[in-house]
Formats: structure tokens, sequence, C-alpha cells
């Protein structure tokens, strides 16, 4: 698969299986990431990757409380790669925006379904995404969530993608 390829085909999956991702194709994706640009090369992002399913869960019931649901809002994906960015970096929201697309893009190309889940922030402004940064040595005052990269193995076909829009691109020639 061509990188446009891959661009034009990559879509949001919300079902996932709950096979293991193999550690090998973990590394080639969390690589990925590291390599997304960044401004002025500062890399303010980081990447917790979670694949301890009790930690996982952990996190889901907690987004689930911040979105006022009780379903999983992670849709039973066995990874979440999260993505936080120094808050003292001016461009932290943008560079960690790269970065989960970067992830996605790659686990596309690796054969891996994803998704981007949202609420991030709000789980890292709390006492409990404090404590789980603490258990890394980092502290939490220092980064903001910028977002959750659900990957797995999709339990069902992928969405079609939805038209584009006409007026989508404008051209100045």
């Amino acid at each position: 698969m061509n990188t446009l390829e891959a661009l034009n085909t990559r879509r949001s999956v919300r079902a996932y299986k709950p096979d293991t991702v193999p550690a090998e194709t973990l590394d080639k994706i969390l690589e990925a990431g590291t390599y997304a640009p960044t401004g002025m090369g500062r890399q303010s992002p980081i990447i917790v990757a979670i694949t301890n399913k009790e930690v996982r869960d952990r996190l889901s019931a907690l987004n689930a409380k911040i979105m006022g649901v009780d379903t999983d809002p992670f849709y039973g994906a066995p990874v979440v790669l999260v993505v936080l960015a120094r808050k003292d970096i001016p461009t932290h929201v943008y560079d960690g925006s790269l970065v989960m697309g970067n992830l996605m893009n790659a686990a596309h190309e690796l054969g891996l379904a994803s998704c981007w889940i949202h609420r991030a922030k709000e789980e890292f402004e709390l006492p409990e995404g404090h404590e789980l940064l603490a258990t890394l040595g980092l502290n939490a005052d220092d980064y903001e969530g910028i977002g959750h990269c659900i990957l797995g193995y999709a339990d069902g076909d992928e969405p079609a993608p939805k038209p584009r829009k006409e007026d989508y691109v404008y051209r100045i020639a």
C-alpha cells in the first residue's frame, strides 16, 4: 500500500476483536508516531501505550464518566495509545494531533483498525489521570491530553467513506 492509498482508505472503526496486537506491530506504529512533524522540531508530545487490560478498562470507565455514558468509549479495542503534549510549547495541540494522524495511518498500513477518541484533555486534568502519569514519573500539570488512538483488529467490515463535500478545496491561481 502506498501513502496516498493508505490516506484515502483509512477509516475510523468502532468495533474491535479482543485479539492481542503483536508487540512488533505496535512498536512500528509507535515509531511512526515519533516521526510526526512538530513545531520547530521540539517534539512536545509523548505517547502512553496501554495494553494492560486493567489499566485500559479503568481509563475507559473514566472516559465514559466524562462522556456521561456507561458504555465502552474505546469500542472493545485492546490497545489505547494516549497522546499528550507539553503545555509550555505553543504548538503542542497541533504537534499531538499530527502524532495521532501518524499513529492511525501507520496502523492502517499494518492491517489494524483505529479511531481517535476524545476526552483525553479532561481525563488528565482529573486526579485519576494525574495518578496514571505519576506512575510513569511524569507531572500531569506539564501535559495536556490530546487524544486516544484506539487500535486492534476490526470486528466486521470497515465503514464506507463518506462523500467528500463539494466546497472542500478553494484554489487561488
